[in-house]
């Protein structure tokens, strides 16, 4: 059969099974983790660093998107309770006519406030949230598909160099039959580089422009999430230091603890273990 094929036709289908064969053995080999040869590795260490850089990305989107739905968690518990911290000061402020009725009703005013400013901070986290999770499902997912298909041509590519590297071993040059095969073979080389070239130009230029359009989407959204938050510190800390000026001049309180004696604390414990010890032993002596 090999007799009658024309060499120079690399899509005849022996050629098509030998290119499988090479392709599933470099498929095999990168599973198991076999070691390739370092300049053929070298080669593609630009790309390499991209893909990390997109994996970077990728993990910290994933990972962004779980801490900014733990963060509204959190703020909406925060402003719950401070809010029944606030209800209760003014509730129980009722029943206090003096200064410190006084006092717990301002206080509770204040933290009632506090924790309805601080629900203004999801409007800009809501925002945030959705901001990453289309530049996850959109620009990321647009740029694995990429990835996949580059990986997938440089497998195909790799796959080739082995059947080249196994057919130049094997190289006559003296035999017109074994020539045709291994240019036939450096042709479909060729051929798949040209593939794997195109396609690692396009992934590392997406990863760039991913990397870029984040940086981007954060100092646009971001920028409204800072303004909030200072705006909520500034409303905040002005209500506060109003409070505050407003009990100067009251009398504090002063809180006394009670001192107890080491020793004679030791001293009753232990004749209390024992009369307990003793009422033990009694019970059981009247069992028997």
């Amino acid at each position: 059969y090999d007799r009658h094929l024309p060499m120079s036709n690399d899509q005849s289908t022996i050629y098509k099974m030998k290119e499988t064969y090479w392709t599933t053995k470099q498929v095999v080999m990168k599973k198991l983790g076999k070691k390739e040869d370092e300049h053929i590795v070298a080669s593609d260490s630009e790309l390499d660093a991209k893909l990390e850089v997109f994996k970077a990305i990728q993990k910290s989107s994933t990972d962004l998107l779980r801490v900014i739905e733990k963060y509204q968690e959190r703020i909406c518990v925060l402003s719950r309770e401070e809010n029944a911290m606030g209800r209760l000061l003014k509730t129980e402020s009722q029943h206090d006519k003096t200064r410190a009725g006084k006092m717990m009703a301002a206080v509770g005013k204040a933290q009632s406030f506090s924790s309805q400013q601080m629900l203004q901070l999801r409007a800009p986290l809501v925002r945030l949230y959705q901001e990453v999770e289309t530049f996850r499902h959109r620009a990321i997912t647009d740029t694995m598909i990429t990835i996949n298909r580059m990986e997938a041509a440089r497998t195909e590519y790799r796959g080739t160099l082995l059947w080249m590297k196994d057919v130049s071993n094997e190289l006559d040059p003296d035999t017109t039959k074994q020539l045709q095969k291994f240019r036939a073979v450096q042709a479909q080389v060729k051929k798949t580089k040209s593939k794997f070239d195109k396609l690692k130009l396009d992934v590392m230029q997406k990863v760039d422009l991913l990397a870029a359009s984040r940086c981007n989407m954060f100092s646009q959204v971001l920028a409204k999430y800072q303004s909030t938050l200072l705006h909520f510190w500034e409303k905040t800390s002005v209500r506060m230091t109003a409070v505050a000026e407003s009990f100067k001049g009251y009398q504090y309180y002063e809180f006394n603890m009670l001192k107890v004696d080491a020793r004679r604390f030791r001293f009753s414990l232990f004749f209390s273990v024992l009369y307990l010890l003793f009422l033990l032993l009694f019970n059981v002596g009247q069992g028997w």
